[in-house]
């Protein structure tokens, strides 16, 4: 409790004045003190890449999405699988929602409040407000509402919802209690997300070449979709308990999960052209429609209810921790079915659903010394199945790695049923990949930051959705070979920071991930307009090499394989200013500032142009009484 005792020491200057600011304004993680580390650290009041699009979200990670702030998304690089045994499969919205295990609880001296609003000049909106406070001195409680909200970018307003493409809301509320022995805690948070997308498929080819959508009014161009859109609810429970049988040397503890997940996707005008062999019609955007010829409703549930019991200790040199962890899973699959008799027509639902129980057991073992040097081992074995494990060695700034996972296929994989595709995969077995990883951290004198990684991936068996959006199991392996640089320079209040990834895909022809990818932000820092604040001034670009980017199928919320466009190489430059003004922190934002200067073209995914030139500005507000 060292961190908080300073706090409350810096609360009365020597006037006895009351201050509060973000001193006295302290935020910690759950996994901090499971491990044994009761760390408070400050509130973040930086200003660094506040008008950054990647850092208005829990994910910092690069994305690949439909254009839209708020559009279905999935990683640009390669992940490394971390969740075995039962899962949805589900994973498009995952960046907007609140993370019920990466939660920051607060210890604050005085209720604080957070305000965080961006205006783009074409409907990009991200708002969010939270509210803390101590209600005693060991009891905290928050609230926290996100909202998100975009325009459509392309083809004419045909709904009653008009321009609006995105509509999305988060909600989180969150309680952290300590005993006034130290000895419990009680960590628990409720998490929300409604997340709402208007889905048109992307520009239609049929008008021409992929560059033509640039060359004309992008309002009048022609879409798939007019009447089409995808919704996703989500609900999580989570509660953790820790109690000390022997200070820190001995823990028990007990999580609990439960997490539903709730997915509609409706066509309630499927297009028809006429068939002038056989006289009949087929879909116009689909490939077939399998229980009603004109309206698609279709309706996935996945519900997920886990306990984990386990142990931890925690000592100067070393931490422990072993854990029996039991999860019921359920999948639920719902459609509208048009049943035709000999005297009249109905529509019906037809429903199907299946469940899974599954237990796990795993642990942990890590010696260290001070920051220098640490030894960690850890698993966990699905009983009969999965399982995944892995090492690591640190040193001095130096770290190697080296990690097996085998999981089953997701639910989704394993099964589908929609008006537009019906599925059974049972016969696909367990993936497995295996990874390593060589790193490097550390400074480079006073002026320089360097992090450097380089890695080898093995995944064999690999599962992917081939091009006619379905899942496909390979028998071969796909080898992956990679490496990362992150260096930061200054020189004096000018500063260069770059990003350059490189990923070799020779051997993993399944996995679309370009060869190259740079990010690099040249900035001046400090004192502006004749010091009246201190700000950044800069320019921002971002450049993936060309490669075959997957396509999106909106039915099932899967990106897939597509062979038929090559995403051109292509720069997209911000130009920025950061501002720090006391409690309030802004940004002014030009994206994407040479649109149309050069091209080719710039797409976010095949069929879906990336957003145009747009001023974009945004705030973060911070109130500490």
């Amino acid at each position: 409790m060292a961190g908080t005792q300073a706090a409350y020491a810096q609360i009365i200057d020597d006037s006895t004045k009351v201050l509060y600011g973000p001193r006295t304004t302290l935020q910690l993680y759950e996994r901090d003190v499971l491990e044994g580390s009761y760390r408070e650290q400050r509130v973040d009041t930086a200003i660094h890449n506040l008008h950054n699009e990647r850092y208005w979200f829990q994910d910092t990670s690069f994305y690949q999405t439909l254009g839209n702030n708020g559009s279905a998304a999935k990683p640009l690089l390669f992940h490394l699988p971390v969740q075995i045994g039962a899962r949805s499969g589900r994973y498009a919205f995952n960046r907007y929602a609140y993370d019920p295990h990466r939660i920051n609880y607060f210890d604050t001296r005085s209720p604080y409040t957070h305000l965080h609003y961006v205006q783009g000049q074409r409907g990009e909106q991200v708002f969010e407000a939270q509210h803390a406070r101590n209600i005693t001195e060991r009891w905290n409680v928050g609230i926290a509402y996100k909202l998100l909200a975009a325009n459509r970018q392309i083809g004419a307003s045909r709904t009653l919802r008009g321009d609006r493409l995105i509509d999305g809301q988060a909600v989180k509320f969150y309680t952290h209690y300590r005993s006034k022995n130290d000895r419990y805690d009680l960590f628990a948070n409720f998490t929300h997300l409604n997340h709402e997308q208007v889905e048109f498929g992307g520009f239609n080819p049929l008008e021409g070449a992929q560059d033509s959508i640039f060359k004309s009014d992008f309002e009048t161009v022609s879409i798939f979709l007019n009447q089409a859109s995808s919704q996703e609810f989500r609900n999580n429970i989570h509660a953790l308990q820790i109690f000390k049988l022997v200070d820190e040397d001995l823990k028990l503890y007990h999580a609990f999960d439960t997490r539903r997940q709730r997915v509609r996707y409706q066509d309630t005008g499927i297009q028809r052209i006429p068939d002038s062999e056989d006289n009949t019609t087929t879909p116009f955007f689909y490939d077939r429609t399998l229980f009603h010829p004109n309206i698609t409703d279709d309706r996935s549930f996945y519900r997920e209810v886990q306990n984990e019991f386990g142990v931890t200790g925690n000592s100067k040199y070393s931490f422990f921790r072993g854990y029996l962890k039991y999860r019921n899973a359920l999948q639920e699959y719902d459609v509208l079915e048009f049943v035709k008799n000999e005297n009249d027509s109905t529509t019906l639902r037809k429903q199907e659903q299946f469940s899974i129980n599954q237990l796990f057991v795993g642990g942990q073992l890590r010696m260290h010394y001070e920051n220098k040097a640490m030894l960690q081992v850890d698993g966990e074995f699905q009983m009969t199945n999965d399982y995944k494990v892995s090492g690591l060695i640190y040193f001095e700034g130096l770290q190697f790695m080296l990690s097996r996972v085998l999981r089953s296929p997701s639910f989704t994989e394993q099964r589908m049923m929609s008006n537009h595709f019906n599925w059974d995969n049972s016969n696909f077995q367990s993936s497995v990949t295996d990874y390593i990883q060589a790193s490097y951290v550390g400074k480079l004198g006073g002026r320089q930051y360097l992090k450097l990684k380089g890695y080898y991936t093995n995944i064999k068996r690999y599962i992917f959705f081939n091009e006619q959006a379905l899942p496909q199991q390979l028998t071969g392996n796909q080898r992956l070979l990679g490496a990362q640089l992150e260096h930061r320079i200054r020189f004096g209040a000018i500063h260069f920071d770059n990003t350059i990834a490189y990923t070799n895909t020779d051997e993993a022809e399944y996995m679309r991930i370009p060869e190259w990818l740079v990010n690099s932000k040249l900035y001046f820092q400090g004192s502006l307009f004749k010091e009246a604040l201190f700000g950044q001034l800069g320019l921002e670009l971002t450049m993936p090499t060309a490669y075959r980017a997957d396509a999106y199928m909106p039915v099932t919320q899967q990106f897939h394989l597509q062979n038929g466009f090559m995403q051109p190489t292509y720069p997209v430059v911000d130009v920025f200013l950061n501002a720090d003004i006391k409690t309030l922190n802004l940004f002014l934002k030009m994206a994407h500032v040479n649109d149309g200067l050069i091209t080719p073209a710039y797409w976010a995914t095949p069929r879906y142009p990336s957003m145009r030139r747009s001023f974009i500005f945004g705030i973060k507000w911070m109130f500490f009484d």
